[in-house]
């Protein structure tokens, strides 16, 4: 394997952004992905997002890519260490998903960056519950299972084993953009 890259270094990679779209999946207009969540747009697009707001495909990735922008830069300053690009990738979606600030005060952080790779990448699967619910467990697999797929997904990719991105969409459904921490 490659050696770890120090962080200033790296950006996400593109396979990374499709994992983090499809993961978020799209809606050209402001919708609740969850009850109880705030209105997102686009690609996960939650700040300033009003229902009623509508979007186009190259608008929304637009305003991704400036989100992601804005989570790679909490995460370049938060994080420590050296990377590999696959920890890297899995990292800047974590924080996509969770925000900036959830992200860099988490015990995954404390671990990262005191070298302890293999518990970092641990703490992941931490963050696969939404409003008190494990989402991997099967009784909330409809609520939140999609959130719970992608936990398993960024930590097979932190670790290195990472299959390709799917899409993260229930059959025939809205995206779930369960857990959304951009707000």
């Amino acid at each position: 394997m490659s050696k770890r890259a120090a962080i200033a270094g790296l950006s996400l990679s593109a396979a990374a952004l499709v994992g983090i779209v499809s993961h978020e999946g799209y809606s050209d207009k402001a919708i609740i992905p969850v009850k109880g969540d705030v209105p997102t747009i686009g690609f996960g697009t939650t700040g300033g997002v009003r229902m009623g707001d509508t979007t186009t495909p190259p608008q929304a990735l637009a305003r991704a890519m400036q989100d992601i922008q804005k989570y790679e830069g909490a995460l370049k300053k938060c994080v420590t260490v050296p990377l590999h690009q696959h920890e890297y990738d899995a990292y800047a979606s974590l924080a996509y998903n969770i925000g900036p600030t959830a992200f860099c005060h988490s015990s995954l952080v404390r671990k990262l960056n005191a070298e302890d790779y293999p518990g970092a990448c641990g703490e992941i699967m931490r963050w696969a519950w939404y409003k008190g619910k494990n989402c991997a467990a099967l009784e909330h697999a409809r609520l939140c299972g999609g959130l719970a797929k992608r936990r398993e997904s960024e930590y097979r990719q932190c670790v290195g084993a990472a299959p390709s991105p799917r899409l993260n969409r229930p059959e025939g459904g809205p995206p779930t953009g369960e857990g959304n921490g951009h707000r």
